[in-house]
């Protein structure tokens, strides 16, 4: 577990970011339960159209990816009161600081593994538009958060319960006593 700087105290949003397959849904939904967020799957926010595109096995353009981060800044900026945890790619750097400028205070958890274990990952999903013949696109696209002070990276060799446990960690680093008490 790696963080390079404390973000403030007044956590707001969390997102769970990673390439296709890394576990973003399992550990989002579960720290949002724990923590009594709203849960936000980003991949539901898609169009119609990007969905087919991507299941075509072709990747999407930033231009095809605008209105999605749009629709995604306008539910978060529809309840500023609401803390939010969504799972959602954040491949790339001038996307990710799209959110930050939203004014929220912001912790992104890179879920990070190597291609071959999310590959492995992939193959045993069912009823997901994205196809495995896409990971090494999002791996291609994927910009490092290295130097964000805001992200800590988590490797996903470990299961669920032990990355969920580090996520809570980091929280408790950086939040106020009575959210840490929602999550004993």
């Amino acid at each position: 577990m790696e963080t390079q700087q404390k973000p403030s105290s007044k956590l707001k949003l969390i997102i769970v970011m990673g390439v296709s397959g890394c576990g973003k849904s399992s550990v989002g939904s579960t720290i949002a339960k724990d923590l009594g967020f709203q849960f936000i799957e980003a991949d539901d926010h898609h169009s119609a159209a990007a969905k087919k595109h991507m299941a075509a096995g072709k990747p999407l353009t930033d231009a095809m990816r605008e209105p999605w981060l749009q629709r995604l800044m306008d539910i978060i900026s529809a309840s500023p009161q609401q803390n939010t945890v969504m799972a959602y790619s954040g491949l790339r750097r001038k996307h990710r600081q799209r959110f930050r400028e939203l004014g929220f205070d912001t912790l992104y958890v890179h879920l990070y593994g190597e291609q071959e274990v999310i590959l492995r990952r992939m193959q045993k999903r069912k009823d997901h538009f994205m196809p495995t013949s896409l990971l090494a696109s999002q791996y291609s696209a994927l910009e490092l958060p290295d130097a964000e002070p805001d992200v800590v990276t988590l490797d996903i060799g470990i299961d669920l319960q032990h990355i969920v446990e580090r996520v809570h960690a980091v929280i408790r680093l950086i939040q106020p006593l009575s959210l840490n008490s929602a999550m004993a």
